[in-house]
């Protein structure tokens, strides 16, 4: 993992900036690859699942995707808030522990309502945990480096995106018998249990190790770190403090009114509408590209890293070129309009395999690009306890979009293959096209939210002094 660029002396900031990129960002990211993979595996899981139970339809798939969003959006604003208030090491070790443990129960699942039920609590127990750590780096973190940190922490994503399908459909394949190379073989089942729970428990058990490892490692702030030098903690606090005392936007708000404010409204709007489309297009990814061409599940596991790969080149991109620029609007809107561009080409016409993998790279790209700048959108107009509250209602309002999306997909593919099969629609009817589509129109809006959304207006200085003077209280 690469830190900042630093002069040949580095300065006492310089030090810690680099010791802090070294110390807290491998360790959050490899927190949130786990959060994404037992937040996301369902979609690959499934395949089996419904084998077993034949009632996992595509429509029970996407509500059981969606409804980990409902328990998510009920505890975010809190979780957040004690992260800023209390302690992230303490609040970020609980959630991990607590998420791993319910992931891994996942796999005890035996009805649709059983597996709702323990989507829901999955939700309940992983909320806090994104805006949390946006709101620690800030902790952390300068202006000057913030969107290249969130950048490292965000490609967890793709990361994940890329290493889910590579060791959880071996473990699919526990007591199947599955063609690989065109050789059918049989690998047996481990005690009792089918190859669609090991992915459930083998995903959960990280979860829960790694908690303990964020309540011995993770510092809360840089005055408590004693693997800093002291002239480093304090170079480090009084840089962070004269961003307080200089910050962009609308002077000094209490939470209260930084939740009432439209820009931050608007922005839980605009997070809504691009969730909505990322997660439709996640969850049911392997199964378009499956049903579509007929892929085994070996070779869905290949090629379901391509559009990872894409969304973390993109990530990186969207991260240096935003902080270089010091431009965070456009660099959150642009790439959402690409995506859904490339996901509205998706469906024009079956396209050979290359060119589809190669447009829903671009879609995913896009869906992920965007990150980096977008999470600094906030902090152009907000501090402290409000930003925090603020990223909360952002993050959580906007994670609905998760349900939505994931359940209008499901739930029209299968009222498409209902009018298929009577007979309403041709038998060679796109049953995905309406909701790609629904997704693609969610899609534009949120860029297009963005897009015109005024932010980033300096106060006069002694606005910024004054509402600097009154946050120290």
């Amino acid at each position: 993992m690469s830190s900042p660029d630093l002069p040949d002396a580095p300065s006492p900031l310089d030090r810690a900036r680099t010791k802090a990129y070294r110390r807290l960002l491998p360790l959050l990211f490899l927190c949130y690859v786990i959060a994404y993979v037992d937040r996301n595996n369902l979609s690959i899981a499934i395949e089996t699942m419904q084998q077993d139970m034949p009632a996992f339809n595509k429509d029970v798939l996407g509500t059981g995707a969606g409804i980990f969003f409902i328990g998510y959006f009920l505890l975010e604003i809190p979780g957040t808030i004690l992260v800023e208030k209390w302690s992230a090491r303490k609040w970020i070790s609980r959630i991990m522990i607590s998420w791993g443990i319910v992931a891994a129960l996942m796999a005890t699942v035996k009805t649709p309502f059983q597996f709702y039920s323990l989507r829901f609590i999955l939700g309940l127990a992983e909320a806090g945990f994104f805006p949390g750590v946006i709101v620690y780096l800030t902790h952390w973190f300068p202006s000057r480096d913030r969107s290249r940190a969130l950048s490292w922490f965000f490609i967890g994503t793709p990361v994940a995106q890329a290493l889910s399908p590579l060791i959880s459909y071996p473990l699919l394949a526990i007591g199947t018998r599955v063609k690989p190379d065109g050789t059918m073989i049989s690998i047996p089942e481990a005690p009792g249990l089918h190859g669609w729970q090991w992915v459930y428990i083998a995903w959960g058990i990280p979860a829960i190790v790694l908690g303990f490892f964020v309540l011995c490692l993770l510092t809360d702030r840089p005055k408590q770190a004693k693997w800093l030098d002291p002239d480093e903690r304090d170079a480090l606090e009084a840089e962070l403090a004269r961003e307080k005392a200089e910050h962009i936007g609308g002077g000094h708000m209490t939470l209260g009114t930084a939740l009432r404010n439209p820009k931050v409204l608007v922005l839980a709007a605009a997070y809504f509408f691009i969730v909505t489309g990322n997660y439709g297009v996640e969850f049911f990814l392997p199964s378009i590209l499956g049903e579509w061409y007929k892929l085994t599940n070996f070779q869905k596991m290949w090629l379901l890293t391509v559009p990872a790969a894409g969304s973390l080149l993109g990530q990186l991109f969207i991260g240096w070129s935003s902080d270089r620029t010091k431009e965070r609007r456009a660099h959150a809107a642009i790439p959402i309009y690409i995506g859904a561009a490339a996901l509205a080409l998706t469906v024009v016409n079956r396209h050979p395999l290359p060119a589809m993998m190669v447009l829903f790279t671009l879609a995913a790209a896009g869906l992920k690009a965007y990150l980096p700048a977008f999470w600094s959108l906030p902090s152009l107009f907000l501090t402290s306890t409000a930003a925090a509250g603020s990223i909360g209602l952002i993050n959580s309002v906007g994670n609905l979009g998760g349900f939505v999306g994931p359940k209008a997909m499901g739930w029209l593919n299968e009222a498409m293959k209902a009018r298929v099969k009577s007979g309403a629609l041709p038998s060679d009817f796109n049953t995905y096209m309406p909701g790609i589509l629904f997704l693609c129109v969610s899609i534009t809006i949120s860029a297009t939210i963005i897009m015109w959304l005024p932010l980033g207006r300096r106060l006069p200085k002694a606005e910024r002094l004054e509402a600097a003077l009154a946050e120290r209280g």
